[in-house]
C-alpha cells in the first residue's frame, strides 16, 4: 500500500473511531429524547422525563412564572428506573411503558447488533495490522458500514416510539424534543457508514492501467 493511500486510510480510520466513540456514548446514556407532561396552573412543580435504549429517569422541577416544565438540566429530585420488559420485577406508576415496548425491544437489539458489527471490524483492523494484511481491511469496512446501518435503523425505530408516545392518549406526555444522546447517534451513523465505505474504497488494489496487467500487478503504487 502507498504511503498516500496509507494516510487516507488512517484518517478513515480516526473518523471511524470517533463514530465508535458517539455511537458506545448514544447506547449507553439515556438522553435520546425529553418528555414534558401537561401542565396544570395551580401546579408548582412538573415531571419531565428523558429516556434512552434501556432506562427512563423522571425528574421533579419546580415551575417558573413561564408555566412551562424545564429544562431538564434544572436541578430537582429524579427517579431513573430501567423498562418493566427489561426489568420485569418493577413496576411503573408514571409512564405506560407498553404503548412503545415493541419499539424499544427493537431499537435496542438493533443497537447491540451494531456494536457487534463495530467488535468484529475493530478485530479485522487490528489483526490486519502484520504485514500483507491489508486485505482485511475490506471486510472491517463492510463490518462498520453495516453497523452505522443499523445505527441509522435504532434511531428511526426510536424516533417512532417518541411519536407514538406522544400521540397515545395512555401517557401524560404532550411536548418532546431530541437530546444529545440521540445527536450522538445520527453523527454515528454518519461516521460508521460513510467511514466504512471510504475505507473500502481506499483499501481495494488499483485497477490495472493497461489491458495486459492483473490487479495483483497493479497493487504496487509508489
Amino acid at each position: 500500500m502507498s504511503q498516500t493511500k496509507t494516510l487516507k486510510v488512517r484518517m478513515t480510520l480516526f473518523c471511524i473511531l470517533v463514530g465508535i466513540v458517539l455511537a458506545m456514548a448514544a447506547v449507553v446514556t439515556d438522553h435520546w429524547a425529553v418528555l414534558s407532561p401537561h401542565m396544570e396552573h395551580h401546579n408548582t412543580t412538573c415531571e419531565a422525563a428523558h429516556f434512552g435504549l434501556w432506562r427512563i429517569c423522571t425528574k421533579r422541577i419546580p415551575m417558573d412564572d413561564s408555566k412551562t416544565c424545564g429544562p431538564i438540566t434544572l436541578p430537582g429530585e429524579k427517579n431513573c428506573s430501567y423498562f418493566r420488559h427489561f426489568n420485569p420485577g418493577e413496576s411503573s406508576e408514571i409512564f405506560e411503558f407498553t404503548t412503545q415496548k415493541e419499539y424499544s425491544i427493537s431499537a435496542a437489539a438493533i443497537a447491540i447488533f451494531s456494536l457487534g458489527f463495530i467488535i468484529m471490524g475493530t478485530i479485522c483492523v487490528l489483526l490486519s495490522l502484520g504485514r500483507k494484511r491489508d486485505y482485511l481491511l475490506r471486510p472491517a469496512a463492510m463490518f462498520y458500514a453495516f453497523a452505522g446501518l443499523c445505527i441509522f435503523v435504532s434511531v428511526e425505530v426510536m424516533r417512532q416510539s417518541v411519536k407514538r408516545m406522544i400521540d397515545s392518549e395512555d401517557t401524560v406526555w404532550i411536548e418532546y424534543y431530541y437530546s444529545w444522546s440521540f445527536a450522538c447517534a445520527c453523527a454515528a451513523f454518519v461516521l460508521l457508514f460513510l467511514g466504512g465505505l471510504a475505507l473500502l474504497l481506499f483499501s481495494l488494489p488499483r485497477m490495472p492501467r493497461n489491458p495486459w496487467e492483473s490487479c495483483m500487478d497493479a497493487e504496487p503504487e509508489h
